[in-house]
């Protein structure tokens, strides 16, 4: 395929839902390819550290600013494109539980028969939660990591509880969002793109990078349960 006409996406799991619809409208408003590999942020981390080819990453700002500090991004491509709240789901049918505030949450895990949460950015947060509500003992036995969608292990049946971000929960059948963490407790994860270093489609991955913030786009962010975050580094968007 000739240089120009093809570009290839790293992303975080998280962003699945979203790029599934964006990336089609992409493709037929440029006339490109996009191929486009989904990861978690951990695996995506070590492939960008080992020279693995592409030409935009979408992962976490903390990380992303962390490749760009090590050469691998570059920096003055990042550009801010997501807000994704952490949110609370159960089987669809259950009676909702009440997490409206911060001890009718509290009160809500202890009373679970089982939770679960990811291995990835929302999990390390809920694991840090748990502690710092004082109850991560007495949550450690009945506690499932997963690598996967949380909310398919609640849809399925093998959890009560699960916790992840929104946009993860949403596309689930069989599963049914509460709502989110109550604000207090609420850890917002800002998803940035930003440009491989010494890419040779920065043209055209540049132009994906703003199709992010076209009005088309910036509905379905809200449709998958998230908001837009589009602000570009000090430096300018390249």
């Amino acid at each position: 395929m000739p240089a120009g006409t093809h570009i290839k996406i790293l992303s975080g799991g998280a962003m699945r839902s979203l790029m599934i619809d964006v990336v089609p409208l992409f493709e037929r408003a440029r006339g490109v390819e996009v191929e486009i590999e989904f990861r978690l942020t951990s695996v995506l981390t070590k492939m960008i550290e080992a020279d693995a080819p592409f030409d935009i990453v979408l992962m976490p700002r903390p990380e992303l600013d962390a490749l760009a500090q090590a050469g691998k991004i570059a920096a003055a491509s990042i550009t801010d494109a997501t807000r994704s709240a952490v949110g609370l789901a159960i089987r669809a049918g259950a009676p909702k539980p009440d997490i409206g505030t911060v001890a009718a949450f509290k009160r809500t895990l202890l009373a679970a028969q089982s939770i679960a949460y990811s291995d990835g950015p929302s999990g390390a947060y809920i694991a840090d939660l748990l502690q710092r509500l004082g109850i991560a003992t007495e949550m450690e036995p009945k506690t499932r990591l997963t690598s996967g969608p949380v909310a398919e292990l609640v849809a399925a049946g093998e959890v009560e509880i699960g916790m992840q971000q929104i946009v993860a929960i949403l596309p689930v059948k069989g599963a049914e969002l509460v709502g989110p963490l109550p604000s207090e407790l609420q850890n917002v994860i800002i998803y940035a793109a930003g440009l491989a270093a010494g890419g040779c489609n920065t043209a055209v991955a540049g132009a994906f990078v703003a199709f992010l913030a076209s009005p088309e786009v910036l509905r379905l962010i809200r449709v998958k349960g998230m908001e837009p975050a589009l602000k570009t580094t000090d430096k300018g968007a390249v």
